[in-house]
C-alpha cells in the first residue's frame, strides 16, 4: 500500500537579512525635512496657505502632495528598519545633535536636506540621500527615492553602493574659518539684491577692482546648479578644482574685466576684498550667512574635509 504524501506547507519568504542581536545591529541615522504643509499649515497655521490649498489655487496646488509623498517616505524607511534589524534614530533637520556614533546617515528629504547635514558630518561618515518627493524636488545629490528606501537601505549596509569623494570649500573671513564644509556654493554680494556689489579680486598675479551684483564660487558637486545658470561650467564630480564666476559684472569703459571666472586648483585658493559695508556671504543656501564689511578679506579654497556621498551621480531605483 502506498504511503499518501503530506499536503505541502506554505511558508511565508524569509527576508534576505537575519535580525541580529540589537547590539550589533547597525546603528543609522536618519535625518528627514518639515514639508512646507507641515511648517506653514499644522504648526503655523498660516490662514492664507490654508485658504489657497483648499481652494485649488495653482500656486500652492503640490504643497499637499509633496507633504503626502514625504510622510510617506520617511514611514518607508521605519518599515526598512524593522525588516532588516536597522537600529534607526530619526531626528528632524533642525536638530543640531552629534552625529558620530552612526554606521550611516540617510537623509529624507530633497538637496536642501543633503546639504544641512553636509555641514555637520565628517569625512569618514558615509552619506545616503533619498528624494521623499520626486515628482516635486530635483533632488540631485540623491541616490535613492521614495518607493526605493528598502533597496537603497540595505545595498548602502552591504556596502554595495559606490561612496563618491565630493571636495567641500573651505571659506574664511581675515583669519577666521567661516565653514569648512561647502558642498555646494557660496554667494558674495551686496545685502540688497538691487545695490551693487564692489569688491577687489585677487587671483594669478592679477588684482582686479570690479562691480557687479555678486561672485559665485563653489566645489564642483555646485557646479550644475547656480554657477552654471550664471555661466559656469560643469565641473566632473571627482574634481579637486573650485569655480567662481561673477554675476552680471559692470561693463567698464576701458574693456571687459579679466576676472569673470575661472578655476582655482588644490592647493590654490581665490582671495576677494569687500569694498562694502554691508557685504553679505550665503553659504549654501539663504539660510546661513554671514556679514562681510569694508576691508574683510575673503579666501575661498579646497576644505581637507571631502564629503563620503553614496550611489552619486547615479541614483539607485530611477529608471
Amino acid at each position: 500500500m502506498s504511503r499518501r504524501s503530506r499536503p505541502a506547507t506554505t511558508e511565508r519568504p524569509r527576508s534576505r537579512r537575519s535580525i541580529a542581536p540589537a547590539a550589533s545591529r547597525p546603528r543609522v541615522l536618519f535625518v528627514h525635512k518639515k514639508s512646507a504643509y507641515q511648517v506653514h499649515v499644522r504648526e503655523r497655521k498660516n490662514r492664507r496657505i490654508q485658504a489657497l490649498i483648499e481652494a485649488g489655487d495653482r500656486t500652492v496646488r503640490n504643497i499637499l502632495a509633496a507633504d503626502r509623498d514625504h510622510v510617506s517616505t520617511i514611514e518607508e524607511a521605519r518599515q526598512a528598519c524593522k525588516d532588516l534589524g536597522v537600529r534607526g534614530v530619526f531626528r528632524y533637520r533642525s536638530d543640531d545633535e552629534l552625529m558620530d556614533d552612526f554606521s550611516l546617515v540617510v537623509t529624507i528629504g530633497g538637496d536642501g536636506t543633503l546639504l544641512w547635514v553636509s555641514h555637520r558630518v565628517g569625512s569618514g561618515l558615509p552619506v545616503l540621500a533619498i528624494n521623499s518627493a520626486p515628482d516635486h524636488s530635483v533632488g540631485h545629490f540623491c541616490g535613492g527615492r521614495k518607493g526605493h528606501v528598502r533597496e537603497a537601505l540595505e545595498a548602502a549596509l552591504d556596502r554595495r553602493l559606490k561612496p563618491a569623494r565630493l571636495t567641500r570649500m573651505e571659506v574664511r573671513r581675515d583669519d577666521t574659518v567661516l565653514h569648512s564644509r561647502v558642498l555646494n556654493d557660496a554667494l558674495f554680494c551686496h545685502k540688497s539684491p538691487a545695490a551693487t556689489t564692489r569688491y577687489l579680486i585677487a587671483r594669478d598675479g592679477i588684482e582686479e577692482a570690479q562691480k557687479s551684483s555678486g561672485m559665485w564660487v563653489g566645489p564642483a558637486a555646485g557646479s550644475t546648479a547656480a554657477i552654471r545658470s550664471a555661466g559656469g561650467r560643469i565641473l566632473p564630480p571627482g574634481s579637486r578644482k573650485l569655480q567662481f564666476v561673477v554675476r552680471e559684472p559692470y561693463h567698464p569703459p576701458f574693456g571687459a574685466y579679466r576676472l569673470r571666472r575661472g578655476l582655482v586648483g588644490s592647493g590654490d585658493e581665490l582671495v576677494v576684498y569687500s569694498q562694502m559695508r554691508e557685504g553679505r556671504l550665503y553659504i549654501d543656501g539663504p539660510r546661513v550667512m554671514h556679514e562681510v564689511g569694508i576691508g574683510d578679506r575673503l579666501t575661498f579654497r579646497e576644505s581637507d574635509e571631502p564629503l563620503k556621498l553614496l550611489a552619486f551621480p547615479r541614483a539607485l531605483g530611477v529608471g
